[in-house]
């Protein structure tokens, strides 16, 4: 199928005609708007008399504080039931997520030496090296002697308070 260009002329007419239309379209949903407020004013606000006496006035006070209760109740009432609605959303939605489950993103293996970790922190001008292995502290393995059996009661002697904690770390040195 092939498609016939339009002239440029057609186009700016068709423009022009839909604009024309849609500006009709939006002055008659303006009119309409206006007239709708109208209506419901006179509806539910009509026009004050006003009162010629002090009964007729109390009468008139009585009336817009019955009108402002029912208008509070109506407002407390669409109140409850929003923050009702908005609690129930929330619960559906950890519901939802609880049913889903958590995805965890599968997390790549890095493997980085001691030098790299200080490259990265310090910056590339910091060339700093490290082996972690010099650092370490030399431990010698020992043949621990049997201990003797003796009386429990002379252990607990020799432990007990800071002469015997501080004879087991010497112990421990030796």
């Amino acid at each position: 199928m092939s498609e016939k260009k339009m002239s440029s002329s057609r186009k700016r007419d068709l423009k022009s005609l839909m604009l024309a239309i849609a500006n009709t379209r939006l002055e008659k949903e303006a009119a309409d708007i206006i007239a709708a407020k109208e209506a419901y004013l006179n509806e539910n606000c009509p026009a004050l008399s006003y009162p010629n006496g002090v009964e007729e006035l109390q009468k008139l006070c009585k009336d817009l504080h019955a009108k402002i209760d029912k208008v509070d109740d109506e407002r407390y009432d669409a109140d409850a039931k929003v923050s009702k609605g908005a609690k129930e959303v929330e619960e559906l939605k950890f519901k939802v997520t609880d049913l889903k489950g958590m995805k965890k993103p599968a997390l790549k293996k890095v493997r980085l030496s001691a030098d790299q970790m200080l490259q990265a922190l310090l910056g590339s001008k910091h060339k700093v090296s490290m082996d972690l292995r010099s650092n370490l502290k030399q431990v010698k393995k020992e043949v621990k002697e049997e201990v003797q059996v003796g009386d429990w009661r002379q252990n607990v002697e020799d432990k007990a308070g800071m002469g015997g904690r501080k004879k087991m770390f010497e112990g421990a040195e030796a």
